[in-house]
């Protein structure tokens, strides 16, 4: 009569077991009623940000220009889709796609003299 009862409660464990994992797979299947339309779509990728290169920063008493791209862009000015926000001694800050961006001038190598 032992081995009937212990192989019965063996029994009663996988079948206990086998009925949690039949029911834990449809709960998570279920949709939360509450959550809104397009929840779980993917959001949307931003456009890449575009690739600036500042070459020169040129700041006078009357007026301030960046060469930007190859271009001389002023303070305000837009193009691209970029708008020059201000231009500093050192740096030059630009809207791009509603996200302010600082771009900075190369520094150049230090050149020593060699004897």
């Amino acid at each position: 009569m032992i081995r009937s009862n212990a192989g019965s409660r063996l029994w009663l464990a996988l079948m206990l077991l086998g009925c949690g994992f039949g029911l834990a797979a449809p709960a998570s299947a279920l949709q939360d009623p509450t959550r809104p339309p397009g929840f779980n779509n993917a959001p949307a990728k931003s456009a890449p940000l575009a690739d600036l290169a500042l070459q020169s920063i040129l700041v006078g008493p009357e007026r301030r220009v960046a060469v930007i791209n190859g271009e001389p862009r002023a303070e305000g000015q837009s193009f691209d889709g970029i708008r020059v926000r201000r231009i500093h001694r050192d740096r030059v800050e630009v809207i791009d796609r509603g996200r302010v961006r600082t771009l900075y001038l190369d520094k150049l190598p230090q050149v020593r003299r060699t004897q």
